[in-house]
Formats: structure tokens, sequence, C-alpha cells
């Protein structure tokens, strides 16, 4: 937006954690808003539909298509399985050189007038009119905020990352294909036309775990994840942050807010984690330069006229961040539940209605960018 502005990253070199993720129809016009979408979908192949299979009976459902949908399904959706490295260095191409400052992680932040002095490990200290908290479940500037700490979900997710030789490439169509039963839930996405994602146990033994709980998964897909090398299988406790916390609590203040898994740590039962990250960010932007861009005598008028955008943009995040950790966390206990009811309701009413809900919550439309 013309804005001069500065990534303090952590880690010495842009960060990847996972290997990929989905994204559906509201990232892609997040994406498009960024300017990058065409150059994404030229290396990520378009998914046809969803097939859902119980790994008790083996039984599969229809082909739930993503672009033509059965009937009380959203219709004309977009998506894919995008690469971490590839959008995250296709993001980073964008902007200016020298914006993102590598080991520089944060431990401290203090008040200064109208300004906010960011502390680093190093010793050195940012002074900033704007502080952007994008740093994770664990963020520094949620609690600054004053927002409660993620709760346990009590569940865990294990993620791979198979790799076929080119040779042979792989025999999957362009699906989503799930699976569900005993309290458990798995999925596998096709990256591209080639290739098909950390816990301190044995990867190994999760391995044969999964394996073992997949049941009468199609053969195929055991394949694929008894090829899965065990450095890239990695597995982690899920978290989020109350529903409530986020309707009461603050995600701005003065000139501090938060996005991203900051904002709104959600388990993974919908996919939409990343993608509301990408809403976030466009949101943010436009809310935040109308704001700078506006005309200001002095430094007093120019930090109201942040604090105003940025109360402006969590207004707007702030519902659409509670429905989807809600929708998560519901669609995640019914889906692993092992008790009768959640049983009952996962295999004999949930499967038909699970990818319209998904595919709803994924028209959402983040806006433009009016540069």
């Amino acid at each position: 937006m013309g804005l001069k502005s500065m990534v303090l990253e952590s880690w010495e070199n842009l960060r990847v954690t996972g290997f990929a993720f989905g994204t559906f129809t509201n990232a892609w016009k997040a994406l498009d808003a960024l300017g990058i979408g065409d150059t994404l979908r030229e290396q990520h192949i378009l998914l046809r539909g969803s097939v859902a299979t119980s790994m008790i009976s083996g039984i599969s459902s229809p082909l739930r298509s993503f672009s033509n949908p059965q009937p009380n399904m959203p219709q004309g959706h977009e998506v894919r399985c995008v690469g971490r490295t590839v959008l995250l260095e296709t993001l980073a191409n964008e902007l200016p050189h020298g914006t993102v400052r590598f080991c520089s992680k944060v431990v401290s932040i203090e008040e200064q007038g109208y300004f906010k002095l960011i502390h680093l490990a190093d010793g050195s200290v940012v002074k900033t009119k704007v502080l952007i908290g994008c740093d994770g479940v664990n963020s520094i500037v949620a609690k600054w905020l004053g927002l409660q700490e993620p709760l346990s979900a009590g569940r865990s997710a294990t993620r791979g990352h198979v790799v076929f030789k080119e040779s042979e490439g792989h025999s999957f169509d362009p699906t989503f294909l799930q699976f569900f039963g005993d309290g458990c839930r798995a999925g596998l996405l096709p990256l591209n036309k080639s290739t098909g994602e950390a816990i301190e146990e044995d990867p190994a033994e999760i391995k044969q775990y999964i394996v073992k709980k997949l049941g009468k998964a199609p053969k195929q897909v055991i394949d694929a994840i008894e090829k899965t090398h065990n450095e890239s299988i990695a597995s982690s406790p899920l978290r989020f942050r109350s529903p409530l916390n986020i309707l009461f609590g603050n995600i701005s203040k003065e000139n501090v807010c938060v996005a991203g898994d900051a904002l709104h740590p959600m388990t993974p039962d919908i996919a939409q984690g990343g993608n509301a990250a990408l809403e976030d960010g466009v949101t943010l932007a436009r809310c935040l330069s109308r704001a700078l861009l506006r005309n200001a005598p002095n430094e007093k008028e120019g930090y109201n006229n942040i604090k105003e955008g940025l109360d402006k943009y969590a207004k707007e995040r702030r519902w659409r961040s509670f429905e989807l950790i809600t929708t998560a966390y519901i669609v995640g206990v019914i889906q692993e539940g092992r008790g009768t009811v959640s049983k009952f309701i996962r295999d004999k009413l949930w499967s038909p209605y699970l990818a319209g809900i998904v595919l709803k919550r994924a028209e959402f439309d983040c806006g433009k960018l009016d540069i």
C-alpha cells in the first residue's frame, strides 16, 4: 500500500513450519488482492472435490465436487493444496529489499509516548508507530494485549509429506481424501502432479500407529504413508483460543494488534487457520493504510488515526474469528468422538454435510486493496 514496514523474524532465514496447507476460495480472494494468486495457481493443481471414507467399513461417499457441488452446498469453490515454502517465498519476493529483519527475536514491549519500543534478544531496540503481532500461538504481543493463553483441545495432529520419484509420480486423483472412525480422522491432499507434513515420540512408531488406525482405507493411501520418510513426520498437540476471549478480549489496543495464529489459533478440522490469516492481512492492510495515509497535523492525531484503524480491523475480524474457531472445535469433537452418540452422528448423519460446512465457511470475501 506504499507504506514502509519491517518484519521481525526470529529465525536466521524464512521459517517454514509444516509442509503445505489447503487453500480455499477465501484464501484465493486474499491472494488475488495481494497480486500473487495467478503465480501460485500455476504451481498447484486444482482439486476436483472430496471423498469421505469410513475406516471401519471401508465404504466411501460419492465425490462431492468443489466446482459443481450437490444441493445445499455452496457453488463454485477453488481449492488447492499449496506448498508453504512456495507461498512464503512468493510473498517475500514481493517485499522491498531489507523489509525482513532476521535473527530478531522479540523479548519485551515498552511504551514511549505515542510509540512502542520493541526490545530484541540481541539487545537492540526498534521504535515503531504500529506493532502487529503475527508471532503465532505463543504470541508475546497477544500476552501484552492481555489475551488468555490458548486452550488444549485434548487431541494431537500428525502431518507427513511424501515425495514420489519423478519417474513414477503418484496415482492420486486431484481429490481431497478424508477418513473417519475409531476416534481418529485422517486426510490426504495431492500437492501437484508429481509429489504428494514434532513430537518427542519415535516417528516410526507414529507411522505404524496411523497405518493401524486407518483400518480399511484404500491401499494407495496406506502405501503413501508407509513411503513417508520418518524425518518428514511431525506431530503436535492442538490448541485453540477461547471463542469468548475473542469476543471480549483485546484484539487491538492503542497502536497494537494481533493477526494469524496470534489472534485465532484453532484446530485444523475445517482447514481455515492459514486461510483466515491471509484474510487478516488484507483487512489489516486496508484499515491501517487508510488511517496512516490520512493527514495528521501532529503525533497525537496520527496516533488516534492508527487506533481508529486498528479498532476497525478488530471489529471486522472479531466475529469472523469467533465463527471459525467455534465451528472447527465442534466439527473436531463430532468427527473424533468415541461416544455412542458421537459415532452415530458422525457415521450416519455427518459425512454428507461436512463438505458443505467447510465450503460455507470458505465463502468469505476479505475485499480488495485499493493501491
